[in-house]
């Protein structure tokens, strides 16, 4: 039976221990995650590599991306239904050995096509860590730890966008090509060993019937999303029929399977879940903090790269402030949130985003690399701070048996957030270069106004965490009086 202590802002909450065994496991499912996120932009940075040494043109290598990318937003949503019917430990081991299965299959890939397929065998294990993973922490942390506890393990997500490019560069400058995927399969064993041995085994609900036609409705729909915005990123224009056909045929899917979801008793994700105002303001804000963080990511070491001539390795170092300031930031903003709340320290990571963006949008070709390397700082503080909070409040404001619809939802929102961010930035900078002088200020203009973009993505972002922010308030309103319903606690621990 659910107890009564509620998700709030609270003295009590700072002062929760946290046993031993909960940052053991936190250990173990980062080791996976770090796993999956890591490759994604190690792969980012080996496109001009892979094109050069498979003898494909970049708008053919862009599928060992865009395949990954498919196939997680194809397996994300299943992943409610595999954990309570299989359990979550089970689902995760199993990610874990597709994924490094996969990472050793495209290691020894001598073809474009060969690779493309065992990328997507790595995308469906992949999907699967980020949320199962997710899930684990949440039932094992319990509503009371759960801020200080996420915040370590999102951890992963957000360095591994900034790591990737170095150790990507290391990699291609020292290596064969094929290291960036073999150097997953020790970790993965790893990963696998320890999970076996230490994971729990948690309860996630009944199963139920699969929903079949879920499952041909809404996989497909996001898999066909994704698809037209990563067409869009690769400079497609909005208008053409390689964009605009996969979207509509994505969102009258994904709208099909509305309907659909809302009159079965167990839809392959549970849509209802947004009758909760704060899940539904925190997915909001989940998607618009997606857009304004990762799609403003791509922009950095492009700068770097085209304006200022610098190798990968140097880009990759050099944007490694902005990982200074996310692991400065990351564990205060857990204890904050369990202090003020989720909606409070969210909005103020997406201003000091917002003005952390101001400068870039004024940069030139000779700005200074140790100003911009303060920015960066400035900008993985706001990344510590706003993220996570969105996340754990969501995950706190659920029941346990939701949580495993809930993980999925909260990842497919994200990525489809940071899907439009990117395709939205990269056609604008894309436009931008070509429209400027193929000189240094040029250039460098170009880059200032997708950093316009840029800011005003960040801004737009405030509007869902002030919704958080407002959704929040009437549950701690009602907490504090001891009333039932919204005040109820939605998670609890779980023993193991």
């Amino acid at each position: 039976m659910a107890s009564r202590a509620t998700f709030q802002p609270s003295d009590a909450h700072a002062s929760a221990r946290i046993e031993r065994h909960v940052w053991v496991i936190s250990g173990v499912v980062i080791l996976g995650m770090i796993m999956s996120i890591l490759d994604t932009t190690i792969v980012n940075v080996a496109l001009d590599t892979l094109s050069r040494e498979l003898a494909s043109p970049i708008s053919q290598v862009q599928w060992v991306v865009t395949g990954y990318l498919l196939a997680l937003a194809a397996v994300i949503p299943v992943t409610g239904w595999a954990a309570r019917r299989f359990g979550a430990k089970q689902v995760y081991m199993v990610s874990l050995v597709l994924f490094t299965a996969g990472s050793a299959a495209c290691g020894l890939s001598n073809t474009l096509t060969s690779l493309v397929v065992f990328r997507v065998l790595q995308g469906v294990g992949g999907g699967m860590i980020m949320p199962v993973a997710q899930l684990i922490m949440a039932q094992v942390a319990g509503p009371q730890r759960m801020g200080r506890v996420m915040g370590v393990v999102s951890m992963p997500a957000m360095l591994a966008p900034i790591l990737g490019p170095v150790v990507g560069g290391l990699i291609l400058q020292n290596l064969h090509w094929s290291w960036i995927f073999f150097v997953n399969v020790p970790v993965g064993v790893i990963a696998f060993a320890l999970g076996w041995r230490l994971l729990p085994h948690t309860d996630s609900g009944a199963a139920g019937r699969l929903d079949v036609t879920g499952l041909a409705l809404m996989p497909v729909g996001s898999a066909a999303i994704i698809f037209g915005l990563s067409e869009l990123g690769t400079g497609a224009s909005l208008g053409s029929a390689e964009v605009l056909l996969p979207l509509v045929l994505g969102a009258v899917l994904v709208v099909l399977f509305c309907f659909h979801a809302l009159r079965v008793e167990r839809p392959l994700l549970d849509i209802r879940l947004y009758a909760n105002r704060v899940f539904t303001a925190a997915s909001l804000a989940n998607f618009g903090l997606g857009a304004a963080l990762f799609g403003a990511m791509i922009l950095v070491p492009l700068y770097y790269q085209q304006v200022r001539g610098l190798s990968i390795i140097d880009t990759g170092l050099l944007c490694g402030p902005q990982g200074i300031g996310a692991l400065i930031a990351m564990p205060i903003a857990g204890r904050l949130t369990e202090r003020f709340g989720g909606g409070r320290i969210a909005l103020c990571g997406v201003s000091v985003l917002c003005l952390s963006t101001v400068p870039f949008a004024f940069i030139g070709a000779h700005t200074s690399i140790v100003l911009l390397s303060l920015v960066l700082v400035v900008r993985g503080v706001s990344i510590g701070m706003s993220f996570m909070p969105a996340m754990t409040v969501a995950f706190a404001s659920m029941r346990p048996d939701q949580l495993s619809d809930a993980t999925p939802q909260i990842n497919v929102v994200m990525r489809l957030g940071s899907a439009v961010g990117v395709a939205i930035l990269a056609v604008v900078l894309q436009r931008a270069l070509t429209a400027n002088p193929h000189t240094p200020a040029g250039q460098a203009s170009a880059f200032a106004s997708a950093y316009w973009w840029a800011l005003g993505i960040a801004v737009l972002s405030i509007v869902p965490c002030l919704m958080l922010l407002r959704a929040e308030r009437p549950r701690a309103a009602a907490a504090a009086v001891g009333a039932p319903g919204e005040a109820e606690t939605l998670v609890e621990p779980i023993g193991v």
